[in-house]
């Protein structure tokens, strides 16, 4: 199990280093049918994991890459979303949420599939400054929605904020990933508070498996820092169709396992 736990948390942190995202995504599968985990509790331990990848694939990034303040803006709205999300989990039936899991990988796998445009936006125009009137609301607006994501089903969001980021806010690729692990690791930890809450309540330190959860997160540490070195030497479009597809791959399955459960019950 040790050994299992280990080779999918070296996918995870290649991932995180590679793309700025899409380790949660993959996580809570890999912690539900590839390691045997409920829902319940491979929700939290991908936060921690997650949390934790993302802050080591960051630091390299964190002086030249990092929109510091756009991470704050959306860092900060996603924290009470994170909460609510967490709440909200805890109070609906893991099948369900699978499903709901797996539809967002379908949207997001699709979304990657799509050219980006990299000409520059409301929140990084060519002068290095930004049109924060127009800026504002729309990173407001990423940051609730992600939160909220973030807290429901276990993801980072990276999946979602590196494209929003390019697409609708405007920063280039590079940025946008290393902004993208900031903001990560921010509803990570906002997530996770309300099942650490709940599971001091119950003694249960919430649900986490530290067993499955150290070896998953050392690998997936080691694997974000050379990750992120060989992502500058990839076609960034390259990158994001090879992800898109195994994101749509694991969504088939998610779905197909799902149904089946849903279906005999």
């Amino acid at each position: 199990m040790i050994v299992l736990a280990a080779g999918f948390g070296l996918l995870i942190g290649a991932l995180l280093g590679l793309v700025g995202g899409g380790g949660g995504i993959l996580a809570v599968p890999a912690l539900v049918y590839g390691l045997g985990l409920p829902l319940a509790e491979a929700v939290p331990a991908s936060l921690v994991v997650i949390g934790l990848a993302s802050t080591v694939a960051v630091a390299p990034r964190a002086r030249h890459e990092v929109n510091w303040r756009l991470a704050a803006i959306i860092g900060a709205a996603g924290v009470p979303t994170a909460v609510l999300g967490g709440i909200v989990h805890q109070h609906l039936d893991g099948r369900w949420l699978m499903l709901a899991f797996a539809a967002l990988m379908v949207a997001a796998g699709l979304r990657m599939l799509r050219d980006t445009d990299e000409a520059g936006g409301v929140c990084e125009l060519p002068d290095g400054g930004g049109a924060w009137r127009d800026c504002l609301p729309r990173a407001v607006a990423t940051g609730l929605l992600v939160g909220f994501l973030t807290g429901l089903l276990g993801v980072g969001g990276g999946f979602l904020l590196v494209p929003a980021l390019v697409v609708a806010l405007g920063l280039r690729t590079p940025n946008a990933v290393a902004t993208s692990l900031v903001v990560i690791v921010i509803n990570s930890i906002a997530a996770l508070l309300p099942y650490l809450t709940a599971g001091s309540a119950t003694g249960t330190a919430g649900g986490l498996d530290w067993t499955i959860i150290a070896p998953f997160a050392a690998a997936a540490i080691l694997a974000s820092l050379p990750a992120g070195r060989l992502a500058r030497r990839l076609p960034a479009k390259t990158l994001s169709r090879g992800f898109a597809t195994l994101v749509l791959l694991v969504a088939a399955g998610v779905t197909a396992q799902t149904v089946v459960a849903l279906a005999t019950t």
